[in-house]
């Protein structure tokens, strides 16, 4: 029996925004219909080293696409010369069980993560947003950006981060994707004062304050994904529809879960998952005032949707090599 084995230079030779936010919005929607197997993230937590590993199941059984992908997360791993993030997916046959193909992860999460940001924002946002507003400027944000570039206009995108350097560095790198200004501001709470709101940080104390948030803004937070992460300010929460990809990955690990687990509020304040507004279950944006917030965790069924999109593509390009497996 042999595996397609891809690298990460043959995953990207295939993988395009505007073609990954179609099969990730059609799994939303599966997810959002009951049509998919999908446990919660399993952690492993290595805090000696600051990190962590997390194994990602998923079935989505009206395509019969399945597989897992099995990524860490170390924030310092940059200083080693290494990726933050670093993954493997594995697509498997639900006929037989044998795996099919073993790919790269790390720029397809990238993708995936943003490919959901750009989905969420579609059905939450208002539709006239014209200023988008990032908080951080990693790879996360990079792709964040494209993906809202596939469904809106904007006139000016202001970006923020730690250092301004990276923010130097970002606008350079962004220059060929984006149609408008890149502005650096020095202080958070002019980035805030914008239509979208990204956030991309892996901050455990929040550094959005809900007084800087105006009526109608919308908000993907994106830096929360483990116990303990929180980017925005409880009282925002408080005072705005908050929808989450996955309610129970979100209750664990997502912005929320460090605001239900002292209280500020319940799980009864999530509105819905992204799914159920975009199968109409639930509705998105109801008023131009309210504001919207997205909380990913980021799901497996992303990433076997994704990694299919990716197979089909290769297979298609000869691209690859073929592993024995015995």
């Amino acid at each position: 029996m042999e595996i397609l084995w891809l690298a990460q230079d043959e995953v990207k030779s295939v993988m395009d925004m505007h073609s990954d936010m179609q099969v990730v919005e059609r799994a939303f929607r599966q997810h959002g219909l009951g049509r998919v197997q999908m446990p919660p993230k399993s952690y492993l937590y290595y805090t000696a080293y600051n990190g962590d590993l997390r194994t990602m199941p998923a079935y989505l059984e009206d395509e019969n696409i399945t597989g897992v992908k099995i990524v860490n997360v170390h924030p310092g791993n940059p200083d080693r010369g290494l990726p933050t993030v670093m993954a493997l997916i594995i697509l498997i046959s639900p006929e037989t069980g044998a795996p099919v193909a073993i790919m790269d992860g790390t720029y397809l999460t990238d993708i995936r993560t943003g490919a959901a940001g750009g989905i969420a924002a579609k059905y939450l946002a208002r539709k006239d947003s014209k200023v988008i507003g990032l908080v951080g400027t990693g790879n996360q944000a990079k792709t964040q950006l494209e993906a809202l570039f596939e469904v809106f206009d904007p006139e000016l995108v202001k970006i923020t981060s730690r250092t301004k350097e990276s923010c130097e560095r970002f606008i350079r790198e962004m220059a060929d994707i984006t149609s408008c200004e890149i502005r650096y501001e020095d202080e958070v709470q002019e980035v805030c004062n914008c239509d979208i709101l990204v956030t991309t940080t892996p901050t455990r104390k929040p550094i959005i304050k809900a007084q800087w948030i105006k009526e109608g803004t919308h908000i993907n937070a994106i830096g929360a994904d483990a116990v303990g992460k929180e980017e925005l300010d409880p009282e925002l929460l408080i005072r705005s529809k908050i929808v989450v990809d996955d309610i129970v990955q979100a209750l664990h690990s997502g912005e929320v879960n460090v605001p239900i687990s002292k209280h500020y509020i319940s799980e009864n304040d999530i509105h819905a998952q992204l799914g159920e507004v975009i199968t109409g279950l639930k509705p998105g944006r109801t008023s131009e005032e309210e504001i919207t917030i997205f909380d990913s965790t980021g799901l497996a069924i992303q990433d076997v949707a994704s990694a299919h999109l990716v197979y089909v593509r290769a297979v298609s390009k000869k691209l690859g090599r073929q592993v024995r497996m015995f």
